[in-house]
């Protein structure tokens, strides 16, 4: 990539979830574009080959192998980025986990605890971790994934669409709580992706019909850049369409 395209030069980037799927395709293409990815992921081993990609492209990463469900080590790592680097200038909050398909009733609470633990509490750290150092950047980027499902509220995705809903819900109020800063805070729905997570929900798809990761990559780097200039809306990869919130009459 010549040097003039590379949108994201020297800025940090943390990418959750980076290990594999839409968050490795997000690493590699803010790398790409010029940002040290600090690639946060539970196993040791996918990290370690993201990094060989990474550095195969040119560019540079920090592994932290992390368990989001680990709340305090969030902390340790708003930490560890502010002695290094002192700003960050890009969260891309990718982890999330499906949970249980089946009727709420039969939900147990150590499943329910799960999915919130990681698709709400996670990022809700990862606010009050992060935006101190996202402040000190000139243009703080904040992209958080979540789900079609947090609206359509179908049969048996309880824990998941709540989580999502939830996860809007935040997400737009700390849009509302950053608007008069260099913060720009938005939510990305990627809609059907050939993705794990999306084969253990859907498991008698043809994962060739769907785009990939890859396909959905270039729009997280638009997303990041600093002349993104929309804040608490969704970007709907779908339809390439920025959405806004209806308010209540």
């Amino acid at each position: 990539m010549p040097q003039s395209d590379k949108k994201l030069d020297g800025r940090v980037a943390v990418v959750t979830g980076a290990s594999r799927g839409i968050g490795r395709a997000a690493a590699l293409a803010l790398a790409g574009a010029g940002a040290h990815v600090v690639a946060v992921a539970r196993t040791v081993g996918a990290l370690e080959e993201l990094d060989d990609a990474v550095r195969a492209a040119g560019s540079s990463a920090t592994l932290v192998p992390l368990d989001l469900a680990d709340h305090e080590a969030i902390d340790r790592l708003g930490a560890a980025i502010n002695e290094r680097w002192k700003r960050l200038d890009v969260l891309v909050a990718n982890a999330g986990i499906l949970g249980a398909l089946m009727p709420l009733g039969h939900i147990t609470p150590k499943v329910w605890d799960q999915v919130m633990a990681i698709n709400v509490t996670a990022n809700w750290r990862l606010i009050r971790s992060l935006d101190p150092l996202l402040r000190m950047s000139d243009a703080g980027r904040a992209i958080f994934l979540t789900s079609g499902a947090a609206s359509k509220c179908r049969a048996y995705w309880g824990p998941y669409a709540v989580s999502k809903a939830a996860l809007d819900a935040m997400v737009r109020t700390y849009a509302a709580e950053t608007e008069s800063t260099a913060i720009r805070a938005m939510l990305l729905s990627p809609g059907p992706l050939r993705t794990a997570m999306r084969r253990s929900a859907m498991p008698g798809e043809d994962p060739e019909t769907l785009r990939t990761p890859e396909d959905l990559a270039p729009h997280i780097v638009r997303l990041a850049s600093p002349d993104w200039t929309e804040t608490g809306k969704l970007y709907d990869f779908p339809g390439d369409r920025v959405l806004s919130f209806r308010s209540p009459e």
